[in-house]
């Protein structure tokens, strides 16, 4: 199919594409295109301006900070996984990226792209929950940030005005040797998850929990972080019952149901994965050898 007739926008600065945001009141951002392009093939958006920000250079980039990483809007899926500073400060995400796609889409694909569309099964938005990230969005308005636990109003919809951008994301550093896991359940590699699970975790010198996130996606219309697991386990060992326990209260998640999976399917894989992505982050806060993140069967 052929998309829609638009005018087509190609600003250099933030301070121009923000200008021609706000001016234009049916207004599509253009950042990787994984998403949009397909939908306007479809026809599934029908904006009368596309404004595409490839040429804004500041909102690329990745930035240590003093309490993590800040990364830029419009970098690149693929720099973040080649990125030594991201394996460094925020493995998690490196482990998760290698997930999304093929090496094709991440040449394209954006953080913030990901970030303003919001799937419910993409994996930089859970690990942002994971994380407790910042998301730094602007509009003509001026700046704000919002945080990842409340940037979420619904399904593939973020808690941002329509006159407004994401510039970047903040990753709040978890503490030098932490564990983490990322594990997701999908048809085949590349395509989106069904229910993925994000894990990070520290031990004290005991080797029992003392800090614990646990996030799983793909079940509900946005990342679910699972407290009740996290209180069950702070305190407690990292035994295969005890990591059990805490993912079966995944089953009370009021998940979704779609043509790929049925509610209760979703539960039971919230269950199974949020259980390996604990595994593989207590083997690696312990030191020894984890899993990494794969397309697998469900058990």
């Amino acid at each position: 199919m052929k998309p829609p007739p638009f005018t087509y926008h190609d600003p250099s600065t933030v301070a121009e594409a923000l200008e021609l945001l706000s001016g234009n009141d049916n207004a599509r951002l253009l950042a990787g295109g994984q998403s949009l392009m397909p939908m306007l093939a479809m026809r599934f958006v029908l904006p009368d301006d596309v404004i595409d920000i490839n040429n804004i250079a500041e909102l690329s980039g990745i930035e240590v900070t003093g309490g993590g990483l800040r990364i830029g809007a419009m970098t690149r899926q693929r720099d973040i996984e080649f990125s030594d500073v991201v394996q460094q400060h925020c493995p998690l995400m490196r482990e998760a990226i290698l997930q999304v796609g093929h090496r094709q889409t991440r040449n394209r694909g954006t953080l913030g792209g990901s970030m303003a569309h919001l799937d419910p099964s993409a994996e930089l938005p859970t690990v942002a929950m994971a994380t407790d990230a910042t998301i730094h969005v602007a509009s003509a308005k001026g700046t704000r940030d919002i945080a990842m636990a409340d940037y979420p109003a619904g399904y593939m919809t973020p808690a941002m005005e329509l006159d407004e951008m994401v510039t970047g994301v903040s990753f709040p550093d978890w503490p030098a040797g932490h564990g983490y896991g990322f594990v997701e359940f999908a048809r085949r590699h590349g395509d989106f998850a069904i229910t993925s699970a994000a894990c990070l975790m520290t031990l004290d010198a005991s080797g029992a929990i003392d800090r614990i996130s646990l996030t799983v996606s793909g079940v509900g219309p946005a990342p679910v972080r699972c407290r009740d697991a996290e209180a069950m386990l702070i305190g407690q060992h990292p035994s295969e019952d005890a990591l059990k326990a805490a993912g079966e209260t995944c089953r009370a998640i009021d998940a979704m149901a779609d043509v790929h999976a049925s509610s209760d399917y979703r539960q039971h894989l919230a269950t199974v994965m949020s259980r390996r992505a604990m595994t593989a982050a207590a083997a690696r806060a312990a030191g020894t050898t984890g899993a990494t993140g794969a397309t697998g069967k469900g058990e």
